[in-house]
């Protein structure tokens, strides 16, 4: 599992996507969440907007598991 770290509060799903590499934009983010390849903690997710919290876990088919971690 990879740790990806974060500055702020929380960071929505779609920007953690691209951070960590899984995609390149936006329009990307939309595509993989309906085609049902993004878990956050064992739950598929479908909504772009969701915001991730340090200690959360993302699962992205194909790509490998994340890991939401805080600066501090």
């Amino acid at each position: 599992m990879e740790h990806i770290t974060i500055s702020t509060e929380y960071i929505k799903l779609d920007q953690f996507l691209k951070l960590a590499g899984c995609i390149s934009t936006g329009g990307s983010a939309k595509a993989l969440l309906q085609e049902q390849m993004v878990q956050v903690n064992g739950e598929l997710e479908e909504r772009r907007g969701r915001k991730l919290y340090p200690g959360d876990e993302v699962q992205v088919q194909g790509e490998g598991s994340y890991k939401v971690q805080s600066e501090q």
